[in-house]
């Protein structure tokens, strides 16, 4: 009886868990429409790593144009930590590797409220090609008192950009082009 009860809680949280993350979930809905502005349409999480594909309008052949990926820093660098534990950002990349903007949902950062929370902080990456440095202090704007913080949070920003462009995107017909790659 105990085991069922275990086994019925268990698949409860774990359907919850996969409804949370469906485009379909009007909160997450509206932080995609807020990256990807022309999308029309949004796919369920996916792949390895995982990400939601954006989809504008249907081109001549009635396929729907891929205008990005979306996807969480905290699901491909669950490691990088800021002052006080994750920062968690959904990111959104367009299909030439340039972020079009930055979604910060949760973090326990005592100086949140005038770093990672300021929209000056997100809007900074907003247009910054994954061959950027993402350096605190070069490329990305520091923070006093926040630097643990910013640091973090661009770093995770850079990564799982890095990892998702890598996984997913055709690399640069110039590969000399490739500013600040570290």
């Amino acid at each position: 009886m105990r085991f069922c009860a275990l086994a019925v809680a268990l698949c409860l949280a774990a359907s919850a868990a996969v409804r949370s993350q469906s485009a379909e979930d009007a909160e997450l809905r509206s932080q995609l429409e807020s990256l990807f502005p022309a999308a029309e349409s949004f796919s369920p999480k996916e792949g390895r790593p995982p990400h939601f594909k954006a989809y504008g309008p249907a081109d001549a052949g009635g396929e729907p144009q891929l205008l990005g990926l979306a996807f969480w820093t905290t699901e491909l660098e669950p490691l990088e930590r800021g002052y006080d534990g994750p920062i968690k950002m959904l990111v959104g990349m367009d299909t030439s590797g340039v972020l079009t903007g930055i979604v910060v949902t949760d973090h326990r950062e005592p100086y949140g409220y005038f770093s990672v929370d300021l929209p000056e902080f997100v809007q900074q990456f907003e247009g910054k090609s994954v061959r950027e440095r993402f350096r605190v202090g070069e490329d990305i704007d520091a923070i006093s008192r926040a630097t643990v913080t910013v640091t973090s949070a661009s770093r995770a920003v850079r990564n799982s950009a890095r990892r998702v462009a890598r996984a997913y995107l055709k690399p640069p017909e110039n590969p000399g082009e490739n500013p600040g790659e570290n």
